[in-house]
């Protein structure tokens, strides 16, 4: 009779961890074209997002593809990185546009921040579709 452990509640034998632990890494590995449709998703969801919710949702997109999918390679890294850099930076100029639309300035730059991050995602999709590194113009960066 072997000395497994026995379920107190019947005669199947207890659950017992495995002895190794499976390694995570390995299994996130992804070729290029999946890092570079990944890179492009990284733009392309924010700016759908953004146009959808009149540039509210565009951070959003941005920060969810970024925390999903930082760890699968440096090319989605950096490219989920400066979306949502580039949302940071439109979040603070439309924060901004509020209190300057009482002086009716943030009625001209409420609209062109959206453009800006429009273009701008619009460009990084493409380069990250082509394989390219980009960072992003006149955008500081907040996340690496």
């Amino acid at each position: 009779m072997s000395q497994t452990p026995q379920d107190p509640y019947g005669d199947r034998p207890a659950y017992e961890p495995p002895s190794h632990q499976p390694d995570y890494r390995a299994q996130s590995s992804i070729s290029p074209s999946q890092e570079r449709t990944l890179g492009s998703a990284a733009h392309w969801v924010p700016l759908v997002a953004m146009v959808l919710s009149a540039g509210t949702l565009g951070f959003v997109g941005s920060l969810v593809i970024y925390l999903m999918y930082k760890d699968r390679g440096p090319f989605v890294r950096q490219h989920a990185a400066n979306s949502l850099n580039v949302q940071i930076i439109t979040g603070i100029v439309l924060l901004l546009s509020f209190p300057l639309m009482l002086l009716l300035i943030g009625f001209v730059t409420y609209p062109l921040a959206l453009v800006f991050a429009f273009v701008l995602h619009a460009i990084g999709a493409v380069k990250a579709n082509n394989g390219e590194w980009w960072d992003p113009p006149f955008t500081p960066r907040f996340v690496r």
